[in-house]
């Protein structure tokens, strides 16, 4: 528990005490929580309901995040994403560390769309025509919608766009799904693109490391040669001082000698 309190009090951002500040891993966590409910949430009108589901993963990670904190915190992260799309790859992950989560979520929403309409014909294309209206930066307007619906010239205003719309939705069936794929071929070439990019990228910061790691090798063989040849030189002093001592004892040990013999003789 001494923790997790931990955890939660090292995000609270001291210039404001209401609300604490997100920190990079929560707004991961956040995001794997919201990815596995995306689906959820494009097929659902209400999803006032998911976002308290959110709110209650995120408690049980450890962090104290409401509903509409949850929701204000997605509709930033997916403004901040759209924002992204003019910059380059480098510049995308140091002005946005979390595009590649974001990216994930839409590119998987989009296999959705296709694999929809794969399966469905024209009825999957009305679902997924549905799935792009309630993107996740329109969320919150279903929730506005529903309020407004004491409003009984909307309501009709309502009806009228949803006949219209079904009448000549059999006769542009064909052209909705020439888009879909203009569209999807758009999408998959600039993924491609951006894959290009970080490869090149990759292979760039990966001969600069080859670089740098050549360079410390090499440092690191002369500093063996420099530490060998000291220690040759200094195994060679020794040796030298051991000569140099033994050769002073010799000479001690002859003067001994000559002089006891001078003593024997004098006495």
């Amino acid at each position: 528990m001494d923790g997790l309190h931990h955890r939660i009090a090292a995000n609270i951002d001291p210039g404001d005490g209401r609300f604490p500040q997100w920190s990079i891993q929560e707004t991961r966590d956040f995001l794997v929580i919201r990815a596995e409910l995306d689906q959820t949430f494009i097929e659902t009108k209400r999803n006032k309901v998911l976002w308290e589901v959110v709110a209650t993963k995120m408690k049980e990670r450890g962090y104290n995040r409401s509903t509409e904190q949850c929701k204000s915190k997605w509709k930033n992260l997916v403004t901040r994403y759209k924002g992204c799309e003019t910059m380059e790859q480098e510049g995308m992950r140091l002005q946005f560390p979390f595009y590649n989560e974001l990216q994930t979520i839409f590119s998987a929403r989009m296999q959705r769309m296709l694999w929809m309409e794969a399966e469905g014909g024209a009825s999957g294309s009305k679902k997924r025509s549905s799935g792009m209206l309630l993107s996740s930066e329109d969320e919150d307007e279903n929730e506005e919608s529903d309020r407004e619906k004491g409003n009984i010239g909307s309501k009709k205003k309502r009806k009228v766009t949803k006949g219209s719309g079904s009448t000549s939705t059999h006769g542009s069936t064909g052209g909705n799904i020439s888009d879909l794929k203009e569209v999807l071929e758009e999408f998959m070439k600039q993924q491609m693109q951006m894959e290009m990019e970080w490869l090149k990228a990759f292979e760039a910061r990966e001969e600069e490391r080859k670089v740098r790691e050549m360079e410390w090798r090499q440092k690191m063989e002369a500093l063996e040669n420099e530490r060998v040849v000291n220690e040759r030189m200094w195994r060679e002093r020794e040796e030298q001082r051991r000569v140099r001592e033994e050769a002073r004892a010799d000479r001690r040990d002859a003067l001994m000698t000559e002089l006891l013999n001078r003593l024997r003789r004098d006495g």
